[in-house]
């Protein structure tokens, strides 16, 4: 008899399974079962054999009645089956004793899906219904050990317990095996077994040894099963001979490739993706001489792709990407185009360390459909003969050093329907002949770098004089079938017709236009069911902003002449929309609230632009925005409220506006704000006193507001603080002593990322207020900071002799202040010291000489000081005369 489970059949585990939750269960006076889980049990009733008539009960009515049903007391729904056999005792010698006869068999009918509402199901009897020839529990939810008692199934030929789950993690685990000494049980009929995802790490270092037994095996898949050794010999008794696809992938085992399975000469699919597989490839894959897919990539394995990989006459499928192969593949794809049975449909050599040209040998693989070189540091032209692999659908060449011309027989590539041709350094002329012929063309990707000279030309006659800029190709205008589009970089500057646009707008997922030097307006009122992403940016477009109705996840349109009012409605346009940037274009008028609307967006760039009126205040608590820079445009009223309740938001750039008042204390509960930039408006008030709180704050710029008081000695606390700047405001009073403790310049957590918004780090600039005291002892601790402005204050005092503690400075300006006394020499000893200006205070005596800078303007207004770079000298100082 046969059993069956269809992969859509998701339960708990095989035996002895446990309830998920405690089922509140029916009784006598709970209302009569739902109709349609009465039925299901009805049909699953009728593909069993039930010898002792064990579902005589499963009649009537009240299917909540039925012997091994359970039901909610309160919504009547089938929460549990239990079908467990009653008689618990195997009888081995008893041909047909009493377990036998409380055994059911037959199928397992997919009626049992309908019960939408189950979670607790025993099927225990599957162990020992002898005769099953077919298992298949994959893709279910099942956790714990996998049961021994599947050894008993001793006609089993198709077992299959793949576990993954998609629930959680992607590489999940929920199952495993501890002993597989069970397998024995089926050495004389499994052929197919697959326990991916099924952990074997307590099964020890006897795991293969147990598999070897199966000498019927053809087919094995150990995928992700958490093993850590992989044996480099077998056993004398080991017997595999059969085996035709094996798959150990995603298993850790850094190891050479072992030279057993150069024995397994039945081999037709071998998989060993990610096993950390180190070394060069062996000459034994020759043995192997009926493998048609060959799966090594994302390994350490190195050398040179050798020749004997193309000797192979069934190849069909190569993947060798993400490994350490160098040099050059010209023996490879000369072997593989002088192989007479050569049937090679893909080669994948992503990411691999390959130099050198690509040789004519190429245009011999004309079976080939798919060719991945990506990654690499090939160098020349492509090979003309590419034009003869005319069953060629992906072509990807991307990211390598490619230079030179593109071959017109690429245009001959009829069947062709993904070409990547980015990150190169194309020159030369594409004409009409390049691609006209490629009409079944979905995908295109064209990029080379901005000094290379790459020109489109929309004429047939090659004689014919070159046009003043380069064109939009015909070509690729009539191309209707195209799902996504890259060109960058390639210097086109003409306007893109609206007819292209909606030739494309049905099919197109993908458009990246960024980085050429298109002009005109772009269509308005256009529907683009399937588009994830569009990059604009970096053109000369102009006019209004497009009202496309889609559903992507990013807009860029940066850095073009767009102008005028932002659509209302663009949460209805794009609803879907998780990224803006509209930054340098000349947008205008208010900023519509219907942002506000857009919970799901995450990065909103408006900068420089001339949006005027107030921010918008109506931000909620459920919107993932974290990102938001609206600065160097006309924005007016005061800083929203409502921005403060936004959970995740960890970037406000709201400089170079007009805004008023002050900074909002609700802004306190942002505990994830990192970067905070208001400078440049026409704030007031005194300094927030609750910046200790924002735990995560990283850069806080204020600089040119109308800020007074006195710093607070509240932000002292600020444990994340790298970036102070608070200059160009009225606030007075001295530097806080406290300012030493700004732990993160003092250890120095590092702040190894780049800071998109402002490259400075560490730094602290106070220029342009009313402070005056002294600089503070404390302030030295500051041991990493590496910019000090001071200048424009009324700080006097000495500059601190020991300043050398600042061993990291880059930039000091200490000048239009009241130092007075000498220059410290220890000044001249912070080896890092790039720029020093100290002009206008009371300094006096002679410039260390160990300082370098001959720049005499950075002592300037410091009467009493002398010696070079100054022209002032410095007297000598008299020396002591001895008479004897």
């Amino acid at each position: 008899m046969v059993l069956k489970f269809r992969p859509s059949f998701f339960f708990l585990f095989l035996v002895f399974i446990f309830l998920l939750q405690q089922p509140d269960l029916g009784s006598a006076s709970s209302p009569k079962c739902i109709s349609t889980e009465r039925q299901a049990l009805l049909t699953f009733k009728l593909s069993l054999n039930d010898p002792s008539d064990r579902l005589s009960s499963w009649s009537g009515p009240d299917c909540c009645k039925w012997h091994g049903v359970g039901c909610d007391r309160r919504t009547s729904h089938v929460i549990k089956i239990d079908l467990r056999n009653p008689n618990q005792t195997l009888r081995p010698y008893d041909h047909y004793g009493e377990f036998e006869k409380g055994g059911l068999g037959g199928k397992i009918n997919p009626s049992l899906t309908r019960l939408k509402f189950l979670s607790y199901l025993d099927l225990s009897f599957l162990g020992h219904i002898v005769s099953l020839r077919y298992l298949n529990l994959s893709l279910s939810m099942f956790s714990g050990e996998v049961p021994a008692s599947l050894g008993n199934l001793s006609k089993l030929e198709s077992l299959d317990l793949y576990a993954q789950t998609f629930l959680y993690d992607l590489f999940a685990i929920n199952l495993r095996a501890s002993n597989l000494g069970w397998l024995s049980g089926l050495s004389s009929s499994l052929t197919y077994l697959n326990m991916g995802f099924v952990s074997l790490s307590g099964a020890g270092e006897t795991w293969l040894q147990d598999i070897t037994r199966l000498s019927k095996l053809k087919e094995l898949h150990l995928f992700n099963c958490e093993l850590r050794s992989l044996p480099l010999s077998l056993p004398s008794s080991a017997n595999l001979k059969l085996l035709e696809v094996l798959d150990l992938s995603r298993n850790y085992h850094y190891s050479p490739i072992p030279h057993w399975i150069f024995d397994l000469t039945s081999l037709r699919k071998l998989f060993l993706k990610s096993v950390r597989l180190q070394g060069s490839i062996s000459p034994g894959f020759k043995k192997l001489q009926l493998i048609e897919t060959l799966v090594l990539s994302s390994n350490e394995l190195s050398g040179e792709i050798p020749a004997v990989l193309g000797d192979l006459p069934q190849l069909k499928y190569l993947d060798l990407s993400e490994n350490s192969f160098q040099g050059q593949i010209h023996r490879f794809l000369d072997a593989l185009s002088t192989n007479k049975g050569n049937s090679l449909l893909s080669l994948r050599l992503n990411f691999d360390r390959l130099e050198g040209t690509l040789p004519e040998s190429l245009g011999e693989l004309r079976n080939l459909e798919i060719l991945e070189l990506t990654g690499n540091s090939f160098t020349g032209l492509i090979p003309s003969s590419v034009g003869n692999m005319a069953s060629l659908k992906k072509l990807d060449i991307s990211y390598n050093s490619m230079n030179g011309k593109i071959p017109e027989s690429l245009g001959k590539l009829e069947e062709l329907l993904d070409l990547n041709l980015m990150a190169n350094k194309w020159e030369g002329v594409l004409r009409k002949s390049h691609f006209l012929s490629l009409r079944s063309l979905k995908s295109f990707s064209l990029t080379t770098e901005p000094n290379r000279s790459l020109v489109f030309r929309t004429g047939v006659d090659k004689h014919r004089e070159l046009p003043d800029r380069p064109l939009f190709p015909m070509w690729l205008q009539v191309q209707n079938k195209l799902n996504s589009v890259t060109l960058r970089n390639t210097g086109i500057a003409d306007k893109i017709p609206h007819i292209w646009f909606s030739r494309i707008a049905a099919d197109v997922t993908q458009l990246y236009l960024e980085n050429n030097r298109f002009k005109g307006t772009l269509p308005q009122n256009l529907v683009f069911p399937n588009l994830l992403a569009f990059d604009l940016s970096s053109n000369n477009f102009e006019g209004p902003f497009p009202r496309w109705k889609t559903n992507a996840a990013e807009l860029f349109l940066y850095q073009n002449n767009f102008s005028g009012f932002l659509p209302p409605d663009i949460d209805v346009l794009m609803p879907r929309m998780k990224k803006i940037n509209l930054f340098r274009n000349s947008f205008s008028g208010e900023i519509p609230s219907s942002l506000c609307q857009l919970t799901g967006m995450e990065i909103l760039n408006l900068r420089n632009n001339r949006f005027s009126g107030s921010f918008p205040n109506c931000w909620n608590g459920s919107s993932e925005l974290n990102e938001i820079d609206a600065s160097e445009n006309n924005i007016s009223g005061e800083i929203p409220e409502s921005l403060s309740v936004l959970p995740r938001l960890s970037v406000l750039l709201l400089n170079q506006n007009a805004l008023e008042g002050s900074i909002p204390d609700t802004f306190q509960n942002c505990s994830s704000l990192t970067h905070i930039h208001l400078g440049g408006n026409k704030l007031t008030g005194k300094l927030p006193s609750w910046l200790s709180k924002l735990s995560s704050l990283s850069m806080l710029s204020l600089q040119s507001n109308s800020f007074d008081g006195q710093i607070p000695d509240d932000i002292c606390s600020a444990p994340s603080v790298h970036i102070l700047d608070l200059s160009e405001n009225k606030i007075s009073g001295p530097i806080p002593k406290c300012m030493g403790n700004l732990t993160a310049i003092v250890q120095h957590k590092s702040i190894d990322e780049y800071y998109e918004y402002q490259e400075i780090r560490d730094s602290i600039n106070l220029s342009g207020n009313k402070i005056d005291g002294k600089i503070p002892a404390e302030i030295l601790d500051l041991t990493y900071l590496r910019i000090l402005n001071l200048s424009r204050n009324s700080i006097a005092g000495s500059i601190p002799g020991n300043i050398s503690k600042l061993g990291h400075l880059e930039t000091l300006d200490l000048s239009s202040n009241k130092f007075s006394s000498a220059i410290p020499q220890s000044l001249g000893g912070i080896s890092s010291l790039k720029k020093l200006d100290l002009s206008y205070n009371k300094l006096e005596g002679s410039i260390p000489k160990n300082l370098k800078f001959k720049d005499p303007s950075i002592y300037i207004g410091n009467e009493l000081l002398c010696g070079k770079p100054l022209t002032k000298r410095c007297p000598r100082k008299k020396q002591n005369v001895v008479l004897n």
